[in-house]
C-alpha cells in the first residue's frame, strides 16, 4: 500500500511524525475514519502531494515550495520507508481537486505512480478528505477527532503557524517546538522564516493570496500596462541612473523590458518587485521566454510597504509608477508614509526615487461647477446592482457622462466610509453640480474605468497635491529635483474629457482642466 499526504506543508509537526510511525510499526492497531481497523498491509512508500506548489509569499502560503520540500525529505529520512515529494500548482476552487492531485502525481513521476483505492491509504484531517472519500479512498484521520464538528485532539500544523506569526519571540517558545518536528525547526531557523511569516501576517493590505484586490480584471490590467510601458519609460528615462535599479509594482515587467534594452543600463542589474501574485507568475513567464535582454533580473513578490526590499543604501534608481495612490487607497496614511520612509533607506547616497503617479490639483478644496454631458447614454436606472464584473461594465458603459457621476457617488469609496458631497445648480435651463475641485477630479479621472469599476471605487487620487508631496519626501530627508513636476495629460483631457465635463466657476467663467499626473523626482543626497 501507499500513503498519500496531500496538504500545503508549510510546517511538519511531532504529531505528524508519531502517527507515521504508529501506523508502520502497528498499522494493523490502527483505525481508519470509520473506526474499522487497517489490517496488515505492509506500506511500500509515502508520497506527499504539496498543494499552492506554485504559490509563495503570501499569509496562506508564505514558503516557497522548495522550503516544504526540504523540511518533508528530512521528515522522511527517519521513518525506513521510502518518501517521495510532489509539487501540485493552485488550479482554484475545483470540487475534483482529488482527481487532478492523483493525474499530476501520475504525470510527474513518469508513471511510477497509479494511485488508486485499491493501493492507496489518505492522511487527511480537514474538509479536503471528503473529496477523497467521494473518489473511494480510504481515509486515516490523523489529527481529527469529530469530523461532524472538525474538531481535533490536538493542533495541526497551521495551526503552530499561525502561533509563531503572533510571537515575536517563538523561537524561544518551548510550547511551540514541542509542537514542531525538528525537519521544521531546521530549515525555519535556518532561512528565518519565522520572521518572514510575521511580515506577511502584519500586512492587512494583501489578500492571503497576495493580491491588493480581489475585483481587478487581470486580463484588461496588463494590456493596459503594455500599451503604455513604452510612454511611462519615456517619461521616466532621463533621471534613470545606472548600477542597481529597482522598479517596485513593476506589474508584468514591461517597464524593466524597455529600460534593459537602453543602452546606457547595459551594465545595471534589475530587480522587479511585485506583490500580485497574477502579475509576479507573468514577470517570471517572460524571463523563462527570455523576453528580457539583459540577464541580470530579478523578480521577487513582496510588499514594500511593511519592510525594506532592498538593503539599506543599496539602490541607484527606484522607480514606481501607478503606485503610491494605491498605498494610500487600499492601506492607509501611515502606510504611505511607511513606503516612503523605507524608499530613502534604500538608495545609497546620491540615488533617486523616481514616481510617476497621479496627483490632486492644486486648491483642491474650492468650490466649483460641474456640467455634464446628458445625451451620450442613459441618465436613469444609474443605481442598479449586478451579479458579474462583465455584466456591470456593460451597464455602465450605457450611462451618460451624467448618469455615470450619480452613479459614481454611490460607489465612491463607499466601503472607506467616504461621501462626496453636491449640489445641484440650475441656471439658464441648464444644470450643474456643484462640489470641491478634488471631487469632480476624482470622477473626471475615473469615470471611463468601466471594466475595473469596482476596484477603482476603492480608490484615491487626489489626496496629495504636488506642493504636499514635495513636503511630506523632504521630511523624510529627500531633496525635490527641480525637474520633478505636475501636469495635465493632454490625451485624457482630448478623449476622455472634452465634449463630457465642463468646470466653471462660481461666475459661470470656463476653469481649465487640472493637472492629472506628476513625476517626482526624490534624491538622496
Amino acid at each position: 500500500m501507499f500513503l498519500l499526504i496531500p496538504g500545503r506543508h508549510q510546517l511538519l509537526t511531532n504529531f505528524q511524525f508519531e502517527y507515521i510511525s504508529g501506523l508502520l510499526q502497528k498499522g494493523s492497531e490502527v483505525k481508519d475514519i470509520e473506526g474499522k481497523l487497517l489490517g496488515n498491509e505492509r506500506i511500500e512508500a509515502i508520497i506527499f502531494a504539496v498543494t499552492s506548489a506554485n504559490h509563495s509569499n503570501t499569509r496562506r502560503n508564505p514558503l516557497a515550495f522548495y522550503l516544504r520540500a526540504l523540511m518533508i525529505e528530512s521528515f522522511g529520512r527517519d521513518l525506513n520507508v521510502p518518501c517521495f515529494i510532489y509539487g501540485i500548482d493552485d488550479v482554484g476552487s475545483v470540487m475534483n481537486f482529488s482527481q487532478y492531485t492523483l493525474k499530476r502525481i501520475h504525470h510527474e513521476s513518469e508513471g511510477m505512480f497509479d494511485l488508486t483505492p485499491e493501493n492507496t491509504w489518505v492522511i487527511c484531517s480537514t474538509p479536503v478528505l471528503e473529496m477523497y472519500e467521494r473518489d473511494g479512498f480510504r481515509i486515516l484521520p490523523a489529527e481529527l477527532r469529530d469530523r461532524k464538528g472538525w474538531k481535533h485532539h490536538t493542533v495541526l500544523p497551521w495551526d503552530v503557524v499561525e502561533t509563531i506569526a503572533s510571537d515575536t519571540m517563538w523561537f524561544e517558545n518551548k510550547i511551540i517546538y514541542s509542537k514542531m518536528h525538528s525537519s521544521s525547526i531546521n530549515v525555519w531557523n535556518k532561512y528565518r522564516l519565522g520572521e518572514k511569516v510575521r511580515l506577511l501576517f502584519r500586512d492587512k493590505m494583501i489578500s492571503d493570496d497576495g493580491d491588493i484586490t480581489t475585483t481587478r480584471d487581470y486580463n484588461t490590467y496588463v494590456r493596459q500596462m503594455d500599451e503604455i510601458a513604452g510612454l511611462k519609460y519615456n517619461d521616466t528615462a532621463p533621471y534613470l541612473k545606472p548600477g542597481r535599479i529597482g522598479d517596485i509594482g513593476c506589474a508584468v515587467g514591461s517597464w524593466i523590458k524597455l529600460a534593459c534594452e537602453d543602452e546606457r543600463f547595459r551594465e545595471s542589474d534589475f530587480y522587479g518587485i511585485e506583490v500580485a501574485r497574477h502579475l509576479f507568475d507573468i514577470c517570471q513567464q517572460r524571463k523563462s521566454n527570455g523576453e528580457f535582454k539583459n540577464p541580470f533580473i530579478f523578480f521577487s513578490q513582496r510588499n514594500a510597504v511593511t519592510g525594506l526590499v532592498f538593503d539599506r543604501n543599496s539602490m541607484n534608481t527606484i522607480h514606481t509608477s501607478s503606485l503610491t495612490h494605491e498605498i494610500e487607497s487600499y492601506g492607509s496614511r501611515a502606510d504611505l508614509l511607511s513606503f516612503i520612509k523605507n524608499r530613502f533607506e534604500e538608495l545609497a547616497p546620491g540615488g533617486v526615487w523616481v514616481n510617476r503617479d497621479v496627483v490632486g490639483p492644486a486648491n483642491k478644496h474650492q468650490t466649483v461647477l460641474m456640467k455634464l454631458n446628458d445625451t451620450d447614454g442613459r441618465n436613469e436606472d444609474f443605481d442598479k446592482t449586478f451579479s458579474t464584473r462583465e455584466v456591470l461594465a456593460d451597464y455602465l458603459k450605457g450611462l451618460s457622462t451624467y448618469g455615470r457621476f450619480k452613479r459614481f457617488v454611490l460607489d465612491f469609496r463607499k466601503k472607506e466610509g467616504y461621501r462626496l458631497k453636491y449640489e445641484p445648480v440650475e441656471m439658464n435651463g441648464s444644470e450643474y453640480f456643484r462640489l470641491e475641485l478634488k471631487d469632480a477630479c476624482e470622477f473626471m479621472s475615473r469615470k471611463d474605468y468601466c471594466d475595473n469599476w469596482e476596484s477603482e471605487m476603492h480608490e484615491t487620487f487626489c489626496f496629495w497635491d504636488v506642493d504636499e508631496w514635495k513636503d511630506h519626501l523632504k521630511e523624510v530627508g529627500f531633496s525635490i529635483s527641480e525637474k520633478s513636476k505636475a501636469y495635465t495629460n493632454e490625451w485624457i483631457v482630448a478623449n476622455r474629457l472634452e465634449g463630457k465635463v465642463d468646470l466653471l466657476n462660481d461666475s459661470f467663467h470656463n476653469v481649465p482642466f487640472p493637472v492629472t499626473n506628476m513625476m517626482m523626482i526624490a534624491v538622496k543626497n
